[in-house]
């Protein structure tokens, strides 16, 4: 982490606010994976259902991803991250007070909309302000905040749930999604719009032209394949993680304590799999990153839930696989970066990686409905190893973009 000491201020305290960003937003969106159980029981969802919430999240993150994107394209990056913020933290605050599957669909809907533009904004931010030979290490320690966030929320659930009654364990959890907001303060202060968005801004208002320019013959190639390497990310990720703590707890017949302390492995090995991967694809390249973490990935997923092991086993497993199945994410920022020129990135980054999302989206609730039949494990690990697999075919047929120089309406 030596290269940190050689960003200039802009570049600090740029990437201190995406970094915050990320992290708030895994927080708020990973509540819900906690409280699954409890609201199966306390309202008699089927899998399927508690599926379907999450599912329907992420489908409107696609959709929000997209606008945010192209949003920013428009009116400003800086402008559009806060907006997104403040979204999705109010609507996982709200999220506390519903009733019923149904009050708590439309509200999760309605928060995934801010959980998929944060990303798409802060990503393209921290890719036009960091120097080339930074930008991989930045946007994936950018990305390993998720782990932070990530960690927040199943500390937090440990304590709620083991000092509170379920009945309101559950909605303190939820209320607390509302403090993320405060880091919209830090952000009017201490992050400007990069110079490269400011200067192009210009000359696209001059040109007329606009945000569809992803899907122009020069362009569209470029489009569906990171679509396809985001969609293999994104299903093979939330197959895991959103039936993660229901699998260790209805499946493995573990306590909350003992769940937590499983997540916090896999956690921590989350964190070190962003960092590793961050260096490894300024150092070795994006592609070779990419083939290295999505192998890995679907070769630990599948014996995570496959394979008959002891309880003990799938303690130590969980570190490799928390590592491989985050570190998949840390390239991928500044690889859409690079591959999309200045006139259109937010588009591009937004459309791409939340298309992706909104595809992935249906792996929870496939995965739910098919562990009826198959069982829970055997679903996952289906899901997540052909995930895995699109990665690597998408990822063969994509450029390799390390050291790029991102130019003016490139």
């Amino acid at each position: 982490m030596t290269w940190l000491r050689e960003l200039d201020p802009r570049e600090r305290k740029t990437l201190i606010a995406a970094y915050g960003g990320w992290s708030v937003d895994a927080f708020d969106f990973m509540i819900y994976t906690f409280v699954i159980p409890t609201l199966m029981a306390a309202w008699s969802m089927s899998r399927g259902e508690a599926g379907l919430i999450a599912t329907s999240a992420l489908l409107a993150s696609a959709v929000g991803g997209w606008a945010a994107g192209a949003l920013a394209d428009r009116i400003g990056r800086v402008r559009v991250l806060q907006i997104t913020i403040a979204w999705f933290a109010v609507f996982t605050f709200l999220c506390g007070f519903t009733d019923s599957f149904q009050q708590l669909l439309v509200v999760r809907t309605l928060q995934g909309i801010g959980f998929g533009g944060e990303w798409a904004v802060g990503s393209v931010i921290i890719g036009e302000i960091i120097r080339a030979e930074h930008r991989g290490k930045a946007v994936g320690t950018v990305q390993s905040g998720w782990a932070i966030g990530w960690g927040a929320a199943a500390v937090l659930f440990t304590v709620f749930f083991s000092l509170l009654p379920e009945d309101l364990a559950w909605r303190v959890l939820f209320w607390t999604g509302l403090l993320p907001a405060v880091l919209i303060i830090y952000i009017r202060r201490n992050v400007s719009e990069p110079e490269v968005f400011t200067a192009t801004r210009s000359r696209v208002g001059e040109s007329g032209k606009g945000f569809l320019q992803i899907f122009s013959p020069g362009l569209l190639r470029t489009t569906v394949l990171a679509s396809v390497v985001a969609t293999g990310m994104q299903g093979g990720y939330y197959a895991v993680t959103t039936w993660l703590p229901t699998y260790l707890k209805t499946v493995r017949g573990l306590s909350v304590f003992d769940t937590g302390a499983y997540l916090v492995v896999m956690i921590s090995g989350a964190l070190a799999g962003y960092l590793v991967a961050a260096w490894l694809s300024d150092r070795f390249g994006r592609r070779n990153t990419f083939f290295l973490f999505a192998a890995c990935s679907a070769l630990i997923a599948v014996i995570y839930t496959l394979v008959p092991v002891s309880n003990a086993l799938m303690l130590v497993l969980g570190f490799p696989l928390g590592f491989f199945i985050s570190g998949n994410f840390s390239g991928v920022g500044a690889f859409f970066t690079e591959l999309f020129p200045s006139r259109c990135r937010g588009s591009g980054q937004g459309f791409c990686y939340n298309f992706g999302r909104g595809v992935g989206a249906l792996f929870p609730t496939l995965v739910g409905f098919l562990s009826t039949k198959l069982g829970l494990g055997a679903a996952i690990g289906m899901f997540a190893g052909a995930a895995y697999l699109l990665v690597i075919l998408a990822v063969a047929m994509l450029p390799e973009t390390r050291g790029k120089t991102l130019a003016v309406y490139d």
